[in-house]
């Protein structure tokens, strides 16, 4: 069993940490909230007074960071200086390609080996170690990581190259933005057509309009398995991450000249109910903007 240092337990990491302490891993946890720390702790793992005092006799750092700043501030100014030179190191954050690239660049001037390990799934998928894990790095650092990532995956794909696992997760993103907008259109369509949103959810569940944000995650309430919308839109995947991925995959698409207007429009909406204050409510909430007889509360 190898010592993992784990820096950033929020809503994904904290339910990731857990289980590689639950796969016989010594995992040393770090976050700049002390709750958080605490709850990693009564997960079975450690506690690190700071990220460069959990780094210190790793052999895995895994990181799962807000943005790319942040990544690029923890590894140059924590991991680099501190970690010992051979750690595997893995950023499950979701950021731009670029910044992935020249992060895993920098570490691999100083010895290490880097690779981009995006996540998709949600909280709830975190805590069960069912994550969808996209790899950028070479065919030696995926075999490498994999040991280390399948405890908290279903599945561990590997993507390409450095920065690839980024490029899947920001275009699986924008699928997802763009057809649970569609999703939610269809049910408020459905609901003024006067159809019962039981009836429609079997109809289109079972048709060609089925997809995951349809059948797994319905953004009506007592439809279907439970999902956020059955808890007021609370957990989840919070609208303003979905915005942050929607900017990331249109600034990927200019990058490159790719024309991606259901992605733009997406996005576009998502920022409407970002600042109409659904920030912190899960992304299917948009359905309430989309209805347009309802709004967030203001903080």
């Amino acid at each position: 069993m190898a010592k993992i240092a784990f820096i950033g337990l929020g809503h994904m990491g904290g339910g990731m940490a857990p289980n590689l302490a639950k796969a016989g891993h010594e995992v040393g946890a770090f976050d700049l909230v002390p709750e958080a720390v605490h709850k990693a702790m009564e997960a079975g793992c450690s506690a690190a007074a700071s990220a460069a005092d959990a780094v210190k006799d790793a052999d895995v750092v895994i990181t799962m960071l807000p943005a790319a700043k942040h990544v690029r501030a923890v590894y140059n100014d924590d991991v680099a200086p501190n970690a010992k030179r051979g750690a595997l190191l893995i950023d499950c954050s979701t950021i731009d390609v670029d910044s992935a690239r020249d992060v895993g660049a920098q570490m691999a001037a100083k010895g290490f080996d880097f690779l981009d390990a995006p996540v998709s799934g949600g909280i709830a998928a975190a805590a069960a170690g069912q994550l969808a894990l996209m790899v950028g790095g070479t065919d030696e650092q995926f075999e490498r990581a994999k040991p280390f990532l399948e405890p908290m995956a279903k599945a561990v794909i590997h993507a390409g190259q450095l920065g690839a696992g980024q490029a899947a997760k920001i275009c699986n993103n924008m699928i997802l933005g763009a057809t649970m907008v569609a999703t939610c259109e269809a049910f408020v369509l459905a609901q003024k057509l006067g159809l019962d949103p039981q009836v429609f959810f079997d109809i289109s569940s079972k048709a060609s309009g089925q997809s995951w944000s349809m059948t797994s995650y319905a953004p009506v309430p007592g439809v279907g398995p439970e999902t956020p919308a059955d808890r007021d839109y609370e957990g989840g995947f919070a609208a303003a991450l979905m915005l942050k991925d929607l900017k990331l995959a249109a600034d990927a698409a200019r990058s490159v000249g790719a024309y991606t207007p259901m992605g733009a429009e997406a996005e576009e909406l998502y920022q409407r109910f970002v600042d109409r204050g659904g920030a912190n409510k899960d992304f299917s909430g948009i359905i309430k903007m989309i209805d347009d007889s309802w709004k967030v509360p203001q903080d």
